[in-house]
């Protein structure tokens, strides 16, 4: 058993407002994936210009935000914020949903790639090759806040999370950091290299394959690590059986891997319409 690291939310404070190490997780999520589409653009002349780039990075920031937050009041506490529905814009209080997150940054990449006339399946991809960095370092501030812990266990894994009980835990931010962030960023970066070499610049016939595998890659990560994860308390679990249970987050991770299966059975048809 490990003993949970004393480490405060606040990473420092300026004047009367405090930054959390969750806030400074988002910004070196876009800074280092703008960074990293910049280097793609340059090296791989793929698959938009450096100010389309800028565009779609505030375009995805407003995704991000928006639909992580109205995916959160949807899938999660719609009943509160029906009640409550100023609460809605109390962000600093948490609550945010990757899903509705990442709806969001879909819509970006669509309305984007249209507005310039883009390949929309090679911006998608583009994107979806950096978005596991966004996941790392968001993981890693969930486990700094010690929240979205794991479920009770007696493995040599197990940490004592700060308002969470005597017993150790899963470390499951973790284990999310490394599938989703780690591993998942490893093989979207190797099949990127393959797909979007420079001998291949003007072949579509790959595109929109890496947006494919990170709607099954993360979808597979998400539901499997909610195995470990314990769930939402005002949810609980939605199905649960001696031998089997269903998160509200292995939910709305099976519609993922579904359209990503589908994706790559339909891409000749979508990089048509594209």
């Amino acid at each position: 058993m490990f003993s949970f690291p004393q480490i405060d939310p606040i990473a420092f404070s300026l004047g009367p407002v405090d930054v959390r190490w969750y806030a400074l997780a988002y910004m070196a999520g876009f800074i280092l994936g703008w960074l990293m589409l910049r280097q793609i653009i340059k090296t791989y002349h793929q698959p938009l210009s450096l100010p389309q780039l800028d565009t779609l990075l505030n375009a995805s920031l407003l995704g991000v935000i928006v639909g992580g937050r109205l995916g959160y009041v949807m899938f999660y506490q719609p009943g509160f914020y029906l009640a409550n529905p100023l609460q809605i814009f109390a962000l600093w209080q948490g609550g945010m949903s990757f899903h509705g997150g990442f709806l969001g940054v879909i819509c970006a990449v669509i309305a984007v790639g249209r507005y310039y006339r883009l390949n929309i399946l090679a911006v998608g991809d583009a994107v979806a090759m950096v978005a596991p960095i966004g996941l790392f370092f968001g993981r890693l501030a969930n486990f700094i806040n010690a929240e979205l812990y794991g479920r009770v266990t007696d493995s040599a894994f197990g940490i004592v999370f700060p308002g969470a009980g005597s017993q150790p835990r899963h470390p499951s931010q973790l284990y999310e950091a490394c599938l989703e962030g780690l591993v998942l960023f490893v093989f979207l970066f190797w099949r990127y290299r393959q797909i979007y070499s420079p001998d291949s610049t003007r072949d579509t016939s790959g595109h929109g394959t890496i947006l494919a595998y990170f709607l099954i890659g993360y979808g597979l990560s998400r539901y499997l690590v909610e195995f470990a994860r314990e769930p939402d308390a005002h949810i609980g679990y939605l199905v649960s059986l001696p031998y089997f249970t269903l998160s509200m987050g292995q939910l709305l991770s099976l519609p993922m891997i579904a359209a990503g299966v589908a994706m790559l059975f339909y891409l000749p048809y979508l990089r048509r319409l594209t």
